[in-house]
């Protein structure tokens, strides 16, 4: 099959996007717009007959003080990762992002390698000698990922020294989700272990709201973010981050972003931001305060969320990065444990890759990294 690949329109890159059950949100033409400090291109594959048949959002990184690139594809290219002749879609892309001036190419093959369902989890918890995810043995495993690592091995791609055990790549390679295909509300619900089921009850019964805000309730989803931010120590994106995502996101597509707010007795507690493509849908951004926790606001936005999901047709709601770590004195383990009560299943996918261009601004580009 012998493929060409050239610059395509934002146009041709959406309308391909659309015709797919899904994609990632990193990989809509205008993420582009979201990461203004990068600069971007949209790229196609074309096949013989010169029909589109895969798409890749490349973002542009300047090095500092030469006019030499980091190209980064998050959670991409969109193209078919298990054709047997993978070099013929990377190749041409290698050879593109070089005449472009870059450096480096990193991209996140959007390709799961394991599963685990909450009980393995669970279970994997309660055993004092499991410590990490991958300690516990995968529900779910998919041999023909390994056959994509192989291959990118093979032509030259390589992973961190750490084998990506977790937030060392960019975008997450642990995330925590729910499918939903084939399953009815109620099957959802019972997946839900008590706690969750407990929790959503009281928020009910306390008259806990759950709204759908717009863009100018985007100051009030700060407040609450802010204060996120203080207590779990994190720094916040600014406000304008989050204005500019909701204005060039639903330019694209009217419903490809989504505010939730969860309030009791007029005072908004938590807040949620969700984002839309085709039958995939993120838990993006959540915010809570420091107060009226009793009430348990983020179990009802959830559960409203993921109501809302399932009545557009989704197929998973996704609640993005969990940590692989498994050990309760883990910072990052309450994370693990908010999210496997919802009954979902923790899923892996085989990280992000580098390809180094030019081995010594590649280098350079690591040593400066690691000092940040």
């Amino acid at each position: 099959m012998s493929l060409t690949l050239r610059t395509i329109s934002r146009e041709q890159h959406l309308a391909y996007i659309q015709s797919l059950p899904s994609a990632s949100h990193c990989q809509v033409p205008a993420w582009a717009d979201v990461k203004t400090e990068w600069r971007s291109e949209n790229l196609g594959w074309f096949d013989k007959s010169g029909e589109l048949v895969g798409a890749g959002l490349v973002l542009y990184r300047q090095l500092p003080k030469i006019k030499r690139y980091l190209a980064y594809l998050p959670e991409g290219p969109v193209i078919n990762w298990y054709a047997p002749n993978l070099d013929d879609w990377l190749q041409p892309m290698l050879a593109h992002l070089k005449e472009q001036g870059a450096f480096s190419v990193k991209m996140g093959p959007p390709v799961v390698i394991r599963r685990w369902d909450a009980a393995a989890i669970k279970a994997g918890i309660q055993d004092p000698d499991v410590k990490r995810l991958r300690d516990v043995e995968a529900t779910h495993i998919e041999p023909r990922a390994f056959e994509v690592s192989d291959r990118l091995r093979k032509m030259g791609w390589q992973q961190g020294e750490d084998g990506g055990a977790g937030f060392g790549d960019v975008q997450p390679r642990y995330v925590f989700q729910v499918p939903l295909a084939n399953r009815s509300l109620d099957d959802v619900l019972k997946g839900f272990n008590q706690l969750w089921r407990r929790n959503i009850k009281k928020a009910e019964k306390a008259g806990v709201e759950v709204v759908q805000g717009g863009y100018e309730d985007l100051a009030e989803w700060q407040r609450l973010y802010e204060i996120t931010a203080v207590r779990d120590r994190f720094r916040p994106r600014p406000l304008s981050y989050f204005q500019r995502m909701w204005t060039v996101l639903n330019n694209e597509d009217p419903n490809r972003m989504r505010l939730y707010f969860a309030r009791h007795n007029g005072v908004n507690l938590s807040a949620a931001t969700m984002l839309v493509v085709g039958g995939h849908v993120w838990y993006s951004y959540g915010a809570s305060d420091n107060i009226g926790r009793e009430v348990r606001p983020s179990n009802a936005m959830q559960w409203r969320m993921l109501r809302d999901a399932y009545a557009m047709g989704a197929t998973v709601y996704d609640l993005r990065g969990i940590s692989d770590s498994l050990d309760e004195t883990d910072h990052l383990f309450g994370l693990i444990q908010f999210k496997v009560g919802t009954g979902g299943e923790a899923v892996e996918y085989i990280g992000e890759w580098d390809f180094p261009l030019n081995k010594l601004l590649h280098k350079a580009l690591d040593i400066y990294m690691s000092r940040r």
